[in-house]
């Protein structure tokens, strides 16, 4: 028996079966690339959902998170640590001003924001949250409800109430749900699990302007369009004149140390008084620590530089490829180093699993669009290497 096959008997034993895994495991991993326990090297071209932006390893995470291992892991968040406070101000100076509660994800984020959104409409009655068809916020009761997918429903009823499910980039279909139990329109300036679709400039600003003038806080989920993902730091600045009242991260902000972030406005700084919300380990000194290093690299290294970059040079190979095979693929979309490439076959897991056999990480959402999302530090070689291989896979694919 392979080292392989002892360490997934082990795990099929002692390890819930709520995921479906590939039968690879990983022993350690350096920027783009992953090894497995038998020594195979693999290209990672979906960075764990975006998760590790910086890569795996990098240098400049491994020694802030040494460092503070050294010093303290954990403390009670009531006590004040130094790295809680600095994460905070380098998240304000770099989004807009506000303040900042620390959580453990992207669904913990979320759920922090749909608790916060209901106690500020409590009084008024209004708890009601306008969310996008195709979208995905969390895993938890809320947040599942929160995202309009029915798949993600299923066995889990009855939900939480209180949720209205609009069309994605159709003003009309949220203005037709907009009740005096409005309370907060949520969603994702790109849907990626609801297949890489990027809102418009035209929705942003009529989603806006609508809050603005009703009393409606807007919140954007950037767990996964957060943190340089798209060229800017955030999602929101690709667009004019649009700012959330509340934003949401998680992902990459720790680049693999587990961490959630909801950034809100002044206006709403007082509703979760203490008692209200909490997070054991939400703003632990580790996570902190990371998430600093995480900040302080992509303006060191120019990253965000580089996803404009890399994700133009990406998506022009992306494209050649639907000129090449435009009986295979309908569209690309996307922006930077986010990017999705819609098939016109049913499902695109089969050409996921032959790249992966050919030592190339990618992904299938929606059944089949598949998604490109590699370190935000890739380079063209790497690039060229991963289109490659994934060109050899799709000549064999037949519509």
């Amino acid at each position: 028996m392979s080292k392989t096959e002892k360490i997934i008997e082990n795990f099929d034993q002692y390890v819930m079966g709520n995921y479906r895994r590939y039968p690879i495991v990983f022993e350690k991993g350096k920027g783009c690339l992953l090894w497995d326990v038998e020594g195979g090297k693999y290209l990672d071209f979906f960075s764990s959902w975006a998760t590790t932006g910086l890569g795996h390893s990098h240098p400049g995470v491994i020694e802030a998170v040494k460092e503070q291992v050294e010093k303290m892991i954990h403390i009670p968040n009531i006590y004040y640590t130094e790295a809680q406070g600095e994460l905070a101000y380098l998240i304000s100076k770099i989004s807009f001003p506000g303040k900042t509660f620390f959580c453990n994800s992207g669904a913990e984020a979320n759920e922090t924001a749909i608790k916060l959104a209901r106690r500020y409409g409590a009084k008024k009655g209004k708890y009601e949250i306008i969310t996008m068809r195709g979208s995905f916020h969390g895993r938890t009761l809320a947040t599942v409800a929160a995202t309009a997918q029915e798949k993600y429903h299923e066995g889990f009823e009855p939900l939480p109430q209180g949720f209205q499910y609009a069309k994605f980039n159709n003003i009309k279909s949220v203005e037709k749900l907009i009740s005096e139990k409005t309370v907060a329109i949520m969603l994702e300036p790109i849907q990626g699990e609801g297949g890489i679709h990027v809102a418009t400039q035209e929705f942003l600003f009529a989603l806006r302007k609508i809050c603005n003038e009703q009393d409606i806080i807007l919140i954007f989920d950037e767990v996964q369009t957060g943190i340089g993902r798209t060229g800017k730091y955030f999602g929101f600045q690709n667009y004019k004149a649009v700012e959330p009242d509340v934003m949401t991260l998680a992902k990459a902000l720790g680049n693999g140390t587990a961490i959630g972030a909801v950034i809100l406005k002044n206006k709403y700084k007082d509703v979760l008084v203490p008692g209200t919300h909490a997070s054991t380990f939400g703003g632990n000194p580790l996570a902190c620590s990371a998430a600093i290093a995480v900040l302080k690299i992509i303006e060191e290294e120019n990253i965000l530089e580089n996803v404009e970059k890399q994700g133009n040079y990406l998506k022009n190979r992306l494209e050649q490829l639907k000129e090449r095979y435009p009986e295979l693929i309908k569209e690309v979309r996307g922006l930077g180093l986010m990017l999705g490439m819609e098939l016109l076959i049913d499902d695109g897991s089969d050409i996921i699993s032959k790249c992966l056999s050919k030592k190339v990480l990618f992904n299938c959402t929606q059944k089949n669009v598949l998604r490109f999302m590699p370190a935000l530090n890739v380079g063209e070689r790497e690039i060229d290497a991963a289109m490659n291989i994934f060109e050899e896979v799709i000549k064999g694919i037949k519509k």
